[in-house]
């Protein structure tokens, strides 16, 4: 077999020295090195240095192929590092990582926390959103930041969304000469000479946490009134069975609801409304919640749309059914269809005849005041159909 011709090396703050030989002799052999301007200083590159280009991209590398090339990486380069991108576009046999300690690594280290138990995520680019279902008093969570405006923009979000009392971390330039660690409240953080590269480590507390049981309240989501109701919703997923990296098909997503508490179980969801005020609630429903990398959003009617969806694991549809739809759809995915109206109830009644199943009516209410006192307040009937897939 041949010799790699690619060296995915991590690169800690303490540069060379902290390489092992095996890195130490990729670096020497190699007539190309890629990394970042700092990365390329630490190892002193000199003309065999090439800075990534803005945006990102991988075709300077792989248009060396066959040539020795060296890619520098932060610490772990398979840690939200360069590592992951190389590997998906080299046969096994083209690359090879020397990975040392990274950031995470280090943080619980100077932390005394288990990374096992430690929730690591890389908000370079993504939105503080993400954190939402992380947040919870007793969780430990090591965040990775693009710099220190980022970190007080993290702390002024904390404290938005009522985990002010929350202690943050601040951890510079671990591992080497430049390492300082400073704790805080998020509230009162106000430090303005932050250095790169920057990790914040967060133990929640002061607000509320994101519930991890299905059907959460309404009033958590932006919608018009056309919003699968918390006891339906909570049934209904039931019925679909999420499982981490399932797909969903969220056909009329309405509010998106159901798309997100899929997403909140580990899915990924393709929600499809074809009403634009609608639409405009789902996104901001996937923004709120920190979803926008599991919910992809489609403008259109569900029809017109289903060749070009990745295949579904399971579909629901919570209005505009109707036979030519049915007929339309996969036979490999679960389906979960509710209905409210009785035209629809009729068409679920003679598919659950046909094709079998679990057919299901669904009748709720509410107690809520009655002149003085209080009574119970039915909500509008649903008929629900399941079918395995199949």
């Amino acid at each position: 077999m041949a010799e790699p011709w690619l060296s995915i090396i991590g690169l800690g703050e303490d540069g060379l020295p902290g390489l092992s030989d095996a890195s130490r002799q990729a670096l020497a052999d190699a007539e190309v090195i890629f990394g970042g301007p700092r990365h390329l200083d630490l190892v002193a590159a000199g003309a065999r240095g090439r800075t990534w280009p803005v945006p990102f991209d991988l075709a300077p590398v792989l248009a060396l192929r066959g040539r020795r090339v060296a890619v520098l990486a932060s610490g772990d380069p398979f840690w939200f590092g360069a590592g992951g991108s190389l590997s998906a576009a080299l046969a096994p046999d083209e690359w090879r990582a020397f990975p040392v300690a990274g950031v995470f690594s280090l943080a619980a280290a100077r932390l005394g926390w288990r990374l096992e138990g430690v929730t690591c995520l890389g908000l370079h680019a993504a939105p503080f959103a993400r954190l939402v279902p992380h947040l919870a008093p007793g969780a430990q969570l090591i965040c990775t930041l693009r710099d220190g405006a980022a970190v007080r923009a993290l702390a002024d979000w904390l404290v938005a969304q009522g985990w002010g009392a929350s202690r943050v971390t601040v951890l510079e330039a671990l591992g080497g000469p430049r390492e300082r660690r400073r704790e805080v409240r998020a509230a009162a953080l106000g430090f303005s000479d932050i250095a790169v590269p920057v990790a914040v480590a967060i133990e929640p507390a002061g607000g509320i946490a994101l519930p991890r049981s299905p059907g959460l309240p309404e009033d958590r989501f932006a919608h018009d009134g056309q919003i699968t109701k918390a006891p339906i919703r909570a049934l209904t997923l039931a019925a679909l069975a999420p499982r981490p990296g399932a797909r969903l098909w969220d056909l009329g997503a309405g509010s998106g609801s159901i798309s997100v508490e899929w997403a909140l179980a580990g899915g990924r969801a393709e929600a499809v409304e074809r009403h634009d005020g609608r639409l405009a609630n789902i996104r901001a429903n996937v923004a709120a919640f920190g979803l926008d990398h599991r919910i992809a959003v489609h403008a259109g009617a569900a029809r017109d749309l289903l060749s070009a969806l990745p295949a579904p694991d399971a579909i629901f549809v919570g209005g505009g059914f109707d036979q030519a739809l049915f007929d339309a759809l996969p036979r490999t995915a679960r389906l979960v269809v509710n209905s409210v109206t009785l035209e629809t109830e009729s068409l679920l009644t003679a598919l659950h005849a046909r094709h079998g199943g679990d057919l299901m009516r669904i009748d709720i209410a509410r107690a809520e005041p009655l002149g003085g006192l209080r009574g119970w307040q039915p909500t509008r009937p649903v008929v629900q159909w399941s079918l395995p897939c199949g």
